[in-house]
């Protein structure tokens, strides 16, 4: 065979190499891609919503001891709203006193949640938010139900229901959140709420 057809048939080896080293970086680029996605789509939904929420976040309260309302947009735009915060802020302060406390946004966000759930009409009743650590002495020397260390007192709990709701159903829908303390009291018919660690407690 003459040299020059060596010649032609290395170049086309060489060819046929490069072609499929090529398609083997290829599908190691496509599979890359495709683990990634995969693990994407392994996050729970809730948390891939935090990190691309772009939605309004409303919340419509009834503070039961003032008989104050409100309809308050907390958060629009990709932004928390201050004057909103503040309304929503003065609206849960201690009926007690009038002492004002910075609302925990995550709360405020766990509330949104939960009237998503069962509708935007249905405003939520608060039985009790924010609570100073004087009003909270108070309570703790009448019940033994109170605890000394609150997160009431933080502004990072609240008490509440919702008209129509059975207690129950807002009781798991609470639980299913996973955002904090859930406690149910059915006597005196309220949900307690908070953003401290995921705990349950009542029946």
């Amino acid at each position: 065979m003459r040299a020059d057809s060596y010649t032609v048939i290395n170049r086309m080896t060489d060819l046929i190499d490069t072609q499929q080293q090529q398609h083997c970086n290829s599908r190691r680029k496509f599979l890359k891609v495709l683990g990634g996605l995969s693990a994407l789509s392994a996050i729970p939904n809730k948390s891939f919503a935090k990190l691309h929420e772009t939605n309004d976040q409303s919340l419509s309260l009834l503070n039961l001891h003032t008989g104050e309302s409100l309809h308050s947009t907390f958060y629009a735009e990709g932004n928390f709203q201050p004057s909103s915060l503040s309304e929503l802020d003065y609206l849960l302060r201690d009926h007690r006193n009038d002492q004002v406390k910075q609302m925990d946004t995550q709360l405020l966000l766990l509330l949104h949640e939960l009237q998503q759930t069962f509708g935007q009409h249905k405003p939520i009743h608060v039985i009790s938010a924010y609570r100073s650590p004087e009003s909270n002495e108070k309570l703790r020397a009448k019940s033994t139900k109170v605890a000394k260390k609150s997160y009431h007192m933080q502004g990072k709990a609240i008490d509440i229901r919702i008209p129509g709701v059975p207690l129950k159903e807002l009781h798991q829908a609470s639980l299913a959140q996973q955002a904090g303390g859930v406690g149910i009291y059915s006597r005196s018919s309220f949900i307690h709420l908070d953003v401290g660690r995921v705990r349950r407690w009542g029946k």
